[in-house]
């Protein structure tokens, strides 16, 4: 049964880290109650770890008898951007009780530490958005399909699973966000709705970029909420395609633009502009996560294939960590380190467990 940690310090929760630029800033702040570390705080002195260029954010944690810890973390460099491929043998244990005057190591073979699947505590949605108005539909409906099927293969596993969900939606003129085939976590599905659609599917030329911008982030955020309502943690991924600039006029730039600053941190937005009537500084700040540009359609699916990739390792770079620690019930509550090292790259977290009801022996 898990036991969940949720009392924290204020003396440890961290400013923000802001970017300039595109990169992936995302922190569950529904769980954790704060930013940068999370649920975590930087190491204890007495480790002599030095300040390293990975951030291991915690998202939650929880204990399982006879002797379970698990740390549910994302991993980043210091710019937010994700880390992803992490094993179990490039993370090292520390634990320091209440008779210790410092960290002990703990080894990870004979702790049993292992990478999990984290499909019990965590979804994941990717939101696909693609601007269907006329200037698409007639010149370059056939590399948008071959584009976004590519991207579906890349971003959604062979084998279904139940925690790693897409959409597919569609935009034009009208005020309204078409849904062309709802959350599935089949591939088959989604290609096969790519695959159905007709260069007569829109009846309205116009483009209304904001609209589709502002309805689904408020699709994105209600996800997310109703992820957190089960007691587990949620990510999103919005990608929107465009190969223009709003015409329809119904919804501002500023409105759209709020939508998606003030969106759950746990949302990531990502943007592809094709050819030379987009708005790149618009795009860029639509897609703050990351945005790319095809000068023209049999670039497509190469830029296509750039997002998936960030959105792949975005959601690749959640881990849920466990081993079989050593402390045993009576022993209260005792600190917890946990340090990666993937090549010249290092980073530390530390945090608390409570061993109430450890005894011998570990699944």
């Amino acid at each position: 049964m898990k036991s969940f940690f949720r009392t924290f310090s204020a003396l440890f929760i961290l400013t923000l880290i802001m970017s300039c630029g595109n990169a992936d800033d995302d922190i569950d702040l529904n769980l954790n109650l704060g930013e940068g570390l999370g649920q975590g705080k930087p190491v204890d002195d007495c480790l002599g770890l030095e300040e390293g260029d990975l951030v291991l954010s915690i998202q939650d944690q929880f204990t399982t008898a006879p002797g379970k810890v698990s740390i549910f973390f994302k991993v980043s460099d210091t710019n937010g951007n994700p880390v992803s491929g992490l094993t179990a043998d490039q993370f090292t244990i520390y634990e320091q009780g209440r008779n210790d005057d410092c960290f002990n190591t703990i080894s990870t073979s004979e702790s049993f530490a292992r990478i999990s699947p984290n499909s019990q505590i965590f979804s994941n949605n990717t939101l696909l958005v693609l601007d269907l108005s006329n200037s698409v539909l007639e010149s370059s409906l056939e590399e948008l399909k071959i584009a976004s099927t590519s991207f579906i293969n890349n971003v959604m596993p062979e084998t279904p699973l139940e925690s790693n969900k897409m959409a597919i939606y569609w935009f034009d003129g009208e005020d309204k966000l078409h849904l062309l085939n709802e959350l599935t976590s089949s591939r088959t599905e989604l290609a096969a709705a790519i695959d159905g659609i007709t260069d007569d599917i829109s009846s309205d030329p116009s483009t209304d970029l904001y609209g589709a911008v502002i309805k689904v982030s408020d699709i994105a955020s209600d996800l997310i909420k109703e992820t957190t309502a089960r007691d587990n943690i949620g990510a999103a991924s919005v990608v929107i395609f465009t190969d223009g600039t709003d015409q329809a006029s119904r919804f501002t730039e500023s409105a759209a633009l709020k939508k998606v600053d003030e969106a759950n941190a746990n949302i990531s937005f990502f943007s592809i502009g094709l050819g030379s009537e987009i708005d790149t500084q618009v795009l860029s700040d639509i897609g703050k996560t990351a945005t790319v540009f095809a000068t023209n359609k049999e670039e497509l699916e190469d830029t296509f294939n750039d997002i998936s990739d960030k959105v792949s390792e975005r959601a690749n770079s959640f881990y849920l960590f466990e081993y079989c620690s050593p402390k045993r019930d009576g022993s209260g509550e005792n600190n917890l380190a946990i340090q990666v090292k993937t090549g010249a790259r290092e980073g530390a977290v530390q945090t608390k467990f409570n061993a109430k009801g450890f005894t011998g022996g570990c699944e």
